[in-house]
């Protein structure tokens, strides 16, 4: 890029074709400038014809920078010809016209580009005009030329300004667009994070509160009752080889770079909610789970959310509720299904069984976890609602509201009874919510 004295940055290749098109009016208005108007042999230019010729193709180079100083100088030269001798003719007005173009191309406002061109076109045709003598069809067709070139000349420039700024405005929203893009994909990546550390934070919260308790009952039982501590380690690598294989199933999708062939396992939901209560009854806990209402198949996601509300709920009970039993309730309504999850905490029945059982992980001396921040996120990303807290008389409560879709066809949800109950081995039927 060259910078001009007058501040207009012009591209190196550009010097060449003003060269040529001032060079290509030069030669035009030298041309006019010896055509007569009685048909007779052209003779070499005068020297006012090259007066002319030389002042208005001179300002054709400033044109970009001046563009009415240069407009002015072609039309004067123009309207001057005729009174210098020379016949007025479109050639002889070609750097008017060049002018007239260059101006509706870089005018600020349409009206200033209309009126510049309208002046140019107006006092060309006054100069044209014979004012003594009858008009010729010959005189008016060149009359009618010289005024409408700089009309035409205008027209193509106006046009050209328009297609460049439609150019310009796709390309703007051509970048804005990759712009929304690369912004939606960033905001996309930080979401599937946080989805990512949810399900690993579930998981491995889980698995490791389960072998964690496992672990302690075998501990405590070791030298007391070697059969039961055998039952626990057995029950330990049941434990940790579960984690491991769903801690590679995870691990394992991220990394995979397009989709597999081979058919991944299916996101873990309520129809597997048995065995996440028999898993934490391994574990030490009674759960007790009861169902009200007819159940109804959710959405993958819906589904997903209620079960690691329940693993999330009963895995903040074994790790610090210091009880040993927690009951789970569903109750399915027309458009949503509550979750609630709760426990007694230290009262009072509990209380001489937690102060001679062993304690999974003490309370006091964990920092804050995840745990409810993950699971009011789950149930706010399905449409729902969470909310946990501590119960009057002891204990601690998490209840979840999901959304539920339309019932298509009632006839075939009517599956089974309305209360379904889901009970370990020791749990009772007054046990629930």
């Amino acid at each position: 890029m060259t910078n001009t004295g007058g501040g207009d940055p012009r591209p190196r290749g550009a010097w060449w074709r003003e060269g040529a098109i001032t060079a290509t009016a030069f030669a035009l208005c030298l041309l006019g400038g010896v055509v007569k108007d009685d048909g007779s042999t052209l003779s070499p230019p005068s020297a006012v014809a090259y007066v002319i010729a030389v002042v208005s193709c001179a300002v054709l180079p400033v044109r970009h920078r001046a563009p009415l100083a240069a407009m002015a100088v072609t039309t004067a030269s123009g309207v001057l010809a005729p009174f210098l001798g020379l016949l007025l003719s479109p050639l002889i007005a070609a750097p008017a016209v060049i002018t007239a173009y260059s101006y509706a191309l870089t005018a600020r406002t349409e009206r200033r580009a209309v009126s510049a061109v309208a002046l140019i076109s107006v006092a060309l045709l006054v100069a044209s005009t014979p004012l003594f003598g009858a008009l010729s069809w010959k005189d008016a067709s060149r009359v009618g030329a010289v005024a409408a070139f700089p009309l035409v000349a205008g027209v193509l420039g106006h046009s050209v300004r328009n297609r460049r700024a439609y150019l310009a405005a796709m390309e703007e929203r051509a970048l804005r667009a990759e712009q929304s893009r690369d912004s939606e994909a960033r905001r996309r990546v930080a979401e599937e994070r946080v989805r990512i550390a949810r399900e690993l934070h579930d998981l491995v919260a889980h698995q490791i509160t389960l072998a964690n308790a496992q672990a302690t009952v075998a501990a405590h039982l070791f030298d007391t009752r070697p059969e039961q501590t055998r039952k626990s380690l057995k029950e330990l690598v049941e434990t940790t080889s579960d984690a491991l294989d769903e801690l590679r199933a995870t691990v394992g999708l991220l990394r995979q770079s397009g989709d597999t062939a081979s058919p991944a396992e299916p996101a873990p939901g309520l129809s597997r909610l048995p065995t996440l209560l028999e898993s934490f009854r391994r574990a030490g806990l009674e759960v007790s789970a009861h169902q009200e209402g007819t159940a109804r198949s959710l959405p993958p996601g819906v589904d997903l959310t209620a079960y690691r509300i329940v693993q999330e709920a009963l895995t903040n009970v074994t790790k610090h509720a210091g009880t040993r039993s927690a009951r789970v309730r569903l109750v399915w309504n027309r458009d949503r299904v509550t979750i609630t999850v709760a426990d007694d905490g230290r009262s009072a029945r509990t209380a001489s069984t937690a102060a001679s059982a062993p304690s999974a992980s003490p309370a006091g001396d964990r920092p804050p976890g995840y745990g409810l921040i993950g699971m009011r996120e789950r149930a706010t990303a399905v449409g729902g609602y969470l909310s946990a807290g501590r119960l009057p008389e002891g204990g601690f409560l998490v209840s979840a509201q999901l959304p539920l879709p339309p019932a298509k066809d009632a006839t075939n949800e009517a599956e089974g009874a309305t209360a379904i109950e889901y009970r370990t081995a020791d749990a009772e039927a007054g046990d629930a919510l």
